[in-house]
């Protein structure tokens, strides 16, 4: 009996302790944006050089770990995460680029639609079927994207810009989705060898590095200290860091405190926004992500629609 508690309470203990290394990576990328502005470069530049570091600090982790093995690196399993790889190194390109456009808060708001996103071409791709339940939290995440949206534009120049940012993270977004059911064919297909998730980040970083390499562009005066600081640092903490932060806590926490604590991200995101950048969303923009959440919980949690509020199945 008393072993029996022990053994719930490490459990418990390494739940909580994999929730709080969760919380941290998600706070983490939350700086990304404040990563990106400070280091001062275009979004191609900017991503090689997150690529460069990241892999540098992964590489030395999985060499540290044993994962760099030949039954780690079948051809089927590269092949299918170097794809993932490239989808990832677009979402990252062009999520700094709608940050030029539209601010960290907003272009985060509008990133997380990703999950109605992966519903949605899950069920043309993989042919996984989709409720009507599933369906009625896609519209409702679609209609916080469309208050999300609700661009304040004081001149038709600035419509536009806002116009290429919002496609820009939509296509981060959908990019980002692609990552995802990539991942997914790799889990499910019996003769692709299971690749370690630290592994898979670094052969992303590792095809960043090989497909941006030649289209960067540094400023003719030259990258100062503290730009370089600030690009280890963004290769290093909200990438590296994170990435072995997520892949150790995730196979310790259940999948109702992933889905509720994701969401740390944008919510950190539009705070560190504000008190960096003095930048700040309005209530329209606000609501949105609200509707985001909801949503995205509906379909995470599989919580159905009901006369009263919500109910768990």
């Amino acid at each position: 009996m008393q072993q029996s508690n022990s053994n719930n309470m490490t459990s418990h203990q390494g739940g909580h302790n994999a929730s709080l290394s969760y919380v941290a990576a998600m706070l983490m990328l939350a700086s990304l944006g404040v990563f990106f502005h400070e280091a001062g470069l275009d979004a191609i530049t900017t991503v090689f050089f997150r690529c460069l570091f990241a892999a540098w600090a992964l590489g030395l982790y999985c060499w540290q770990r044993g994962m760099l093995v030949r039954r780690n690196l079948a051809g089927k399993g590269l092949a299918l995460a170097g794809f993932g790889g490239m989808l990832m190194v677009l979402n990252w390109v062009l999520f700094f680029q709608a940050i030029s456009h539209i601010g960290i808060s907003l272009a985060t708001i509008i990133f997380h639609v990703q999950p109605f996103l992966v519903l949605l071409l899950a069920t043309v791709f993989l042919h996984e079927k989709i409720s009507l339940q599933q369906l009625a939290w896609v519209g409702l995440g679609f209609a916080g994207l469309l208050l999300a949206c609700g661009l304040q534009t004081a001149s038709q120049d600035r419509g536009a810009h806002d116009f290429t940012g919002l496609l820009c993270t939509l296509g981060a977004a959908l990019a980002y989705a692609g990552v995802t059911l990539t991942t997914r064919a790799m889990q499910k297909r019996q003769s692709v060898p299971a690749m370690p998730p630290h592994l898979i980040a670094l052969v992303h970083c590792l095809v960043g590095v090989v497909l941006l390499g030649g289209f960067v562009h540094l400023p003719a005066s030259g990258v100062s200290y503290a730009q370089w600081a600030w690009l280890a640092g963004m290769g290093l903490l909200p990438t590296a860091l994170a990435y072995v932060l997520i892949y150790a806590a995730l196979p310790r926490m259940q999948t109702s405190a992933i889905a509720v604590l994701t969401f740390i991200y944008p919510a950190a995101a539009v705070g560190v926004d504000y008190l960096v950048y003095g930048q700040h969303v309005n209530l329209m923009q606000m609501a949105g992500l609200l509707l985001i959440v909801l949503a995205s919980l509906g379909v995470s949690l599989n919580w159905r629609w009901s006369m009263r509020l919500l109910a768990r199945p």
